[in-house]
């Protein structure tokens, strides 16, 4: 049985009845769950070994860039030769391109023979334009002057060059087909030019396949997962002073304006809340719309530069859009009506932040606290999302194994060459995907610590208030937030990190689980039976209500622990039976409130979303170099990161809430049912009889 915290906070009546002074809280405490912490430091050492892995390994320019026939990398300045400016995959037979596309066929086009331009070749109208390989040999002929020339000097060919040209081996090869600067690779239209066929036929060239799969095998190639998978990483790499603005100051800037208008407009604040977050969850809603194509002309596009309006290439990530669309449909509607159905609770809400606002006011150093965690994370994301993008790209060029027909002609040794013809690819071992995992794994973890001490350090100021009686008192420390810190830094940290750690793993477990139901899904394996999908959606039910538990122990032993300085178990354990020996008595008003500020944090998260959308839509990120394929996955990670910075500001109202909650469960359960250092607003808005009654109704 616990003894009254008294002895440990503030003053406290003893035995003869005088009162105890001896600080608001006591210092007898010791360090606590130091194993954990041990263990996150060496996770963090890992992390920094693991990044460096991928920055040594990795190039994010392998994420957006293709490789040529050679394996260098397109737009490489230091490859041989040198590929400065030639961004633009172009396969240089056609050919090769329609034999992988034929099913069943054994030729992969990673094998068929590419290499790298500045723009996309298109057919003559009169005439045959040539592509040729890149000047070497007996072909004296500058980078510079062969781009000038449009890749053709198949007038310096030898007879022997000119016959394999016409067998399709090189070194120079006809343009039949127009083609479009697809993500930097080179899409072929399956529209032979005529005029350019004629000429090809009449020069006694072989037979050239027209087949439409010609244009499918390319398409197919840039829509492949991977290749899709790349192109959103390589977004987040384009938009990263998208990210900075709206991921990073934005919500700095409301969240703060939020607080101070908890502080001064509290009564409004809810309905404002409320109000808000249906304007922006529609907004966004409609964002969506616009990029999926379903309204007005302003869908996504994966053609890059001018080309004609008649041809249109259709992208994976245009369906991603309407997906999410959808779901932001539905995610709208059941918005709308809950915010709806909570209305009448919201006199609730206003109450309980009002003793919030009055924290807020008294301590003011807590408006301004939060800006040190969030400076600590904003370099951390900034460290962590470069090392992602090395890490995503940390593959070898190696050279694929084929027993295909890929034989070219050799500048350098004056024949056609049939050996060590086969195309080069990017491999990632499967240490990588680990590597991957492991990085991810990490922000979670870090995010979830920062956020625990931030949270934990608010919890110890907010209770040197309470346990003032609410009041300006000689024993509250001078800077209360710098005398919490001071105690989490000396003793808790190990509890933050093992308290994160349970969140994290129950987070990690819960994502391989939906990793594993998605390749059952693709595999067909999932239950078809009624049975077998109403246990799986339970299964699900069940395990987002233990999350959702396991966070909320969370969020109070870390209050425990900044009042009683415990253990992580020992402090879930005290805040557990406080709370459900009082769970009536503010079980529906601390909820509302969370309601609210979650509402709150969602808030600043869509606005942060809306601001990116439109950032996104500027000519600098729909065109050129900097085009993103698709605003999705910027927007979600300004929405996340507007989400963690909205935490970390909002911890100062939602624990100052949960403190005083606790504080005055304790309060009076150490006084025979009479809290003795509870504020007067706060005595008034729990004790009131005709709120009491209404609580429970």
């Amino acid at each position: 049985m616990r003894g009254p915290l008294g002895a440990v906070i503030g003053r406290y009546p003893s035995s003869d009845g005088t009162t105890q002074i001896g600080g608001i809280i006591k210092h007898n405490r010791k360090c606590r769950d130091v194993a954990f912490l041990i263990i996150f430091i060496a996770f963090w050492v890992a992390m920094i070994v693991n990044s460096s892995f991928g920055f040594n390994q990795g190039n994010p320019l392998r994420l957006t860039y293709g490789l040529d026939y050679k394996g260098n990398l397109c737009g490489d300045e230091h490859a041989d030769p040198s590929l400065r400016q030639l961004e633009l995959k172009y396969w240089l037979n056609p050919n090769q391109v329609y034999q992988s596309g034929v099913k069943d066929s054994q030729f992969k086009l990673s094998n068929a023979r590419s290499i790298c331009l500045l723009d996309c070749p298109i057919p003559s109208e009169d005439s045959l334009n040539w592509v040729c390989d890149y000047p070497e040999g007996d072909i004296r002929l500058s980078k510079d002057d062969w781009i000038d020339r449009n890749y053709d000097y198949f007038e310096f060919l030898t007879p022997e060059m000119r016959n394999a040209s016409l067998q399709l081996q090189g070194p120079c090869y006809p343009v039949i087909f127009p083609s479009v600067n697809v993500y930097w690779s080179c899409q072929f239209i399956a529209r032979a030019s005529n005029t350019s066929l004629r000429h090809w036929q009449q020069m006694g060239g072989v037979n050239i396949n027209e087949d439409i799969v010609i244009d499918k095998s390319i398409h197919s190639f840039i829509n492949s997962r991977s290749s899709v998978l790349k192109r959103y990483m390589a977004d987040i790499g384009k938009s990263w002073p998208v990210l900075i603005v709206c991921g990073g100051l934005l919500p700095l800037f409301l969240s703060v304006i939020w607080l101070l208008m908890i502080r001064h407009f509290v009564a409004a604040m809810p309905w404002f809340t409320v109000a808000l977050f249906n304007i922006l969850i529609i907004t966004v809603t409609m964002f969506y719309y616009l990029k999926a194509g379903w309204i007005g002309n302003d869908a996504i596009s994966p053609i890059i530069g001018e080309h004609d309006p008649y041809i249109h290439v259709f992208g994976r990530e245009l369906n991603h859009l309407r997906a999410v669309a959808i779901l932001m449909t539905f995610v709208m509607v059941v918005s709308i009506l809950t915010s709806i159905a909570i209305v009448r609770r919201i006199l609730m809400a206003t109450s309980v932040l009002k003793v919030a606002a009055k924290v807020i006011g008294e301590v003011q150093a807590l408006i301004i606290f939060p800006i040190m965690p969030y400076a600590v994370l904003a370099i951390f994301y900034m460290f962590w999302i470069s090392a992602a993008l090395h890490l995503f790209s940390s593959g070898q060029v190696v050279q694929n194994n084929c027993n295909s027909n890929c034989c070219a002609y050799d500048l350098v040794s004056k024949k056609v060459n049939c050996d060590r013809c086969c195309g080069y690819s990017i491999h990632y071992t499967p240490h990588i995907a680990v590597a991957i995992f492991f990085h991810l794994f990490g922000c979670y973890w870090a995010t979830q610590f920062f956020i625990a001490c931030s949270s934990t350090v608010i919890a110890g100021s907010v209770a040197s208030y309470y346990w003032a009686r609410g009041e300006t008192s000689p024993e509250i420390p001078f800077l209360p937030v710098f005398a919490s810190m001071k105690r989490l830094m000396r003793y808790s940290l190990g509890s933050m990190a093992l308290g994160s750690l349970f969140v994290s793993f129950v987070e990690s477990i819960r994502f391989i689980l939906e990793s594993i139901r998605r390749k059952l899904k693709v595999a067909g394996t999932t239950p078809d039976s009624w049975f077998g999908k109403m246990g799986y959606h339970t299964s699900q039910g069940c395990w987002r209500c233990v999350e959702w538990t396991i966070k909320s122990v969370n969020r109070n032993a870390y209050i425990m622990i900044a009042i009683t300085g415990k253990s992580f178990c020992r402090a879930s354990a005290i805040a557990t039976e406080l709370i459900m020996n009082n769970i009536l008595r503010i079980g529906r008003v601390n909820v509302i409130g969370d309601v609210i500020l979650f509402l709150g944090k969602l808030c600043v998260s869509l606005s942060s979303a809306v601001f990116g959308f439109l950032m996104l839509d500027t000519h600098k990120y729909s065109s050129g170099h900097n085009k993103i394929s698709s605003p999705l996955l910027p927007v979600l990670v300004c929405w996340a990161l507007g989400y963690v910075v909205a935490t970390l500001f909002f911890a100062v109202v939602e624990m100052s809430i949960d403190t005083i909650i606790l504080s005055f469960c304790q309060d009076s359960e150490e006084h025979q049912g009479t809290a003795q250092y509870a504020p007067p607003l706060l005595i008034e808005t729990l004790n009131d009889q005709n709120e009491m009654q209404r609580l429970t109704q």
